[in-house]
């Protein structure tokens, strides 16, 4: 499954980052490495382009980017309030 793949509120962990050359060394740059936990926020009202939740900050990419980028879907716990 890829990150363009996931709904909105769904978290996964990613297991692959695709592309090449600068494209890929941005996506890494950006802190989209492999192990890490993220979240989908909100999807644009045409689709494009999502925002995500990980490491503790909101990033924006477009979806031709997310397709490149291999998560593995998670179930996340809530914590009881």
């Amino acid at each position: 499954m890829t990150l363009n793949q996931l709904k909105t509120g769904q978290y996964a962990v990613i297991t692959d980052v695709g592309g090449t050359g600068a494209l890929r060394c941005r996506l890494l740059d950006m802190g989209l490495i492999p192990k890490t936990k993220v979240m989908v926020r909100k999807v644009a009202p045409m689709g494009d382009p999502i925002e995500l939740f990980l490491r503790g900050y909101e990033l924006t990419i477009r979806l031709e980017d997310a397709e490149k980028i291999t998560v593995s879907p998670i179930k996340q716990e809530v914590a009881a309030v």
